[in-house]
């Protein structure tokens, strides 16, 4: 016996309900399905937190302990200035000594060059000057 998982997507929804009838009326296949997960959805990303795995363009990307954690908060705060202090308690888990912006932006560059089309001109995870960083929201 064989055992076949599927990663269902929105879009491929309706050709998946056809492929299961098909699955379903041979008795002997055992069919098991597996139940939805949450998923945060970004422009051209998914973030599966109890995976903690990141897609983008349904290609999964690696991201470190790190670009992962920030992207995460930002992604949950999306549209909201999130200082490099705030940050820097949240994903270090340590208090600031005012040095944490080059930490901080050591991590967004590489975060921002595996989720951005161009990452010299981000579209989406955007600094506020002298202040920290945002994810943009759709209307922004």
């Amino acid at each position: 016996m064989r055992i076949v998982v599927f990663e269902v997507h929105d879009s491929d929804s309706d050709i998946f309900d056809k492929i299961m009838e098909i699955v379903e009326s041979h008795s002997d296949i055992e069919c098991l399905r597996v139940k939805d997960e949450p998923m945060l959805s970004l422009p051209g990303l998914e973030i599966y937190p109890g995976r903690r795995k990141i897609y983008r363009d349904r290609r999964e990307i690696n991201l470190t302990t790190k670009e992962y954690d920030l992207l995460c908060l930002l992604a949950a705060n999306r549209g909201q200035v999130l200082t490099y202090d705030q940050i820097y308690r949240k994903v270090w888990g340590e208090d600031s000594y005012g040095d944490e912006s080059n930490a901080i932006g050591c991590h967004i560059r590489h975060l921002r060059e595996k989720i951005e089309d161009n990452p010299s001109d981000p579209g989406q995870l955007i600094t506020v000057k002298g202040l920290g960083y945002k994810l943009k929201k759709r209307a922004d």
